[in-house]
């Protein structure tokens, strides 16, 4: 079968039972620059990986302020991203002025999976392809929930070993961040951007030098050691031997 045949609009179904149009978005999720959630019993921290299209042009922004206790970090197209959080700036402003409340963040991420669903099944209409870690804090705590572009939603928990404070779970973050990157390459304060909202501490975004404190406190990558070869006349490794019923 030709996939060309199924792929020209979302509500095509190929012979397979798939939907080429969101399979398409949810592949530009995968093509973003990594970024990474945590949260602990009193806050949420988002850190993420900034590019730039050449070394003379400015690293694109990654997280993206909404409201005082929430924040966002992207990874997909930067331009359906900026759609997505104009419209949760907009419902957060009305919860404010309707309600006199911040709005919950369970409730803006259903909100949000309401939305993305709506291109998914509409003649004409693409998906959003981007995906969204959205960090918030609210009477119920700290949340760290990611959106699909198939319009799922899921509340994620991501607890690094042995927290002690904020600058520990940023460390945490940051490791992880790192893992990404070549071993030629490392975490500056031009390719880092870190998001920070908990009890008491409305939502900060941290760029360039703000996280020069945070990247000091980090230590040096370990180098990889490439495993050694095996030796070609080295004995194969006798077989288990059956065991006895």
């Amino acid at each position: 079968m030709f996939r060309n045949q199924y792929d020209n609009d979302v509500t095509v179904w190929s012979p397979q039972g798939r939907i080429h149009q969101i399979e398409y978005a949810m592949e530009a999720v995968k093509q973003g620059s990594a970024t990474v959630g945590l949260k602990s019993k009193t806050h949420a921290v988002l850190v993420a990986l900034k590019r730039a299209q050449s070394e003379l042009a400015a690293h694109q922004k990654k997280i993206l302020h909404v409201d005082n206790h929430i924040g966002i970090s992207i990874a997909g197209l930067t331009a359906d991203a900026r759609l997505l959080c104009n419209f949760m700036r907009q419902e957060c402003l009305d919860s404010r002025f309707v309600f006199d409340r911040p709005l919950p963040v369970s409730r803006l991420v259903s909100l949000i999976g309401s939305k993305t669903q709506i291109p998914t099944q509409r003649y004409g209409r693409r998906p959003y392809g981007v995906g969204l870690l959205i960090a918030g804090y609210d009477d119920m705590g700290p949340h760290i929930f990611q959106t699909c572009p198939s319009a799922n939603y899921f509340d994620c928990r991501a607890m690094s070993i042995g927290i002690g404070n904020l600058n520990e779970l940023v460390k945490h973050g940051l490791r992880a961040l790192r893992e990404t990157l070549p071993a030629e390459q490392d975490l500056t304060t031009k390719n880092v951007s870190i998001g920070i909202v908990g009890k008491d501490l409305e939502f900060t975004i941290y760029d360039d030098d703000d996280v020069s404190p945070f990247l000091e406190g980090l230590e040096e990558r370990p180098q990889r050691k490439a495993q050694p070869a095996q030796p070609a006349d080295e004995p194969a490794e006798k077989a288990d031997e059956p065991m006895e019923h």
